[in-house]
């Protein structure tokens, strides 16, 4: 039985200080021999680290009884080896950088849909209006490959900074329909809605991105893997990892 729990987590709210919390944070994380990587911004925290279970989870709880991080809402999945090298905590401009200041989701976010939504929507080839779903996957071209929702539109972006004029060239192309924009654990996705809508479409994120669908929903509509940033490399839809070649 896989030993290992891998945690995936981020919530865009407001830090005033994160350059005084690295540290903080780090000495934690250690303390509890986690491994992985924290990014820290003004606009919000994201991290993913493995390590035991019980001082992993003890590490997620602590961080949310800090007030700011009480909303952060983690998704599990298990590995029999530790898929990171070193515990790394790092103080970035945005937690996904997009290169434009306007889209601030702490500032609020754009709606989301559940995954069973979703697969309502799906299962009957339209919202609950009757107008048609467009599903965006919002991930870079080469982690499309291992696998996406069937009949997603793919615009072969190479890094997430080149969404906005992507949007720009296909904006015609999403008018008048319900699109859902998703990636794989919520956080492109979440500021790649928020765009849309300021470009006039209606527009929502997948809520969760593709791990939290795969966990509460399953495999319907999905085919493939899903890419993880890890030595995993990749996660079936039963969010074990897959085996890989190399």
């Amino acid at each position: 039985m896989a030993s290992i729990l891998n945690v995936s987590a981020y919530l865009f709210m407001r830090i005033d200080d994160p350059a005084m919390l690295r540290p903080v944070l780090r000495e934690r994380a250690v303390v509890a021999e986690l491994k992985g990587t924290i990014l820290l911004a003004e606009e919000g925290i994201n991290l993913v680290l493995a390590g035991d279970a019980h001082a992993l989870r003890a590490f997620v709880a602590a961080l949310r009884a800090d007030t700011r991080f009480a909303d952060l809402t983690p998704k599990e999945s298990w590995s029999d080896t530790q898929p990171f090298g070193k515990m790394l905590v790092k103080v970035k401009r945005e937690i996904i950088r997009m290169d434009h200041p306007t889209i601030r989701p702490d500032a609020g976010r754009a709606p989301a849909v559940t995954p069973a939504t979703l697969r309502r929507w799906l299962d009957r080839g339209s919202d609950d209006e009757g107008r048609e779903v467009v599903l965006l996957d919002t991930r870079n071209a080469f982690e499309i490959e291992y696998g996406s929702f069937r009949g997603a539109l793919d615009w072969r972006i190479e890094r997430f900074t080149q969404f906005p004029d992507a949007a720009a060239t296909h904006r015609a192309q999403l008018r008048g329909k319900t699109v859902v924009s998703y990636c794989t654990g919520g956080i492109r996705c979440e500021k790649a809605a928020l765009y849309l809508r300021e470009e006039g479409i209606d527009a929502f994120q997948l809520d969760g991105g593709i791990l939290g669908y795969l966990e509460h929903v399953g495999p319907d509509h999905w085919t493939g893997d899903c890419f993880v940033f890890d030595e995993r490399e990749a996660l079936r839809p039963d969010l074990a990892p897959r085996a890989v070649s190399r």
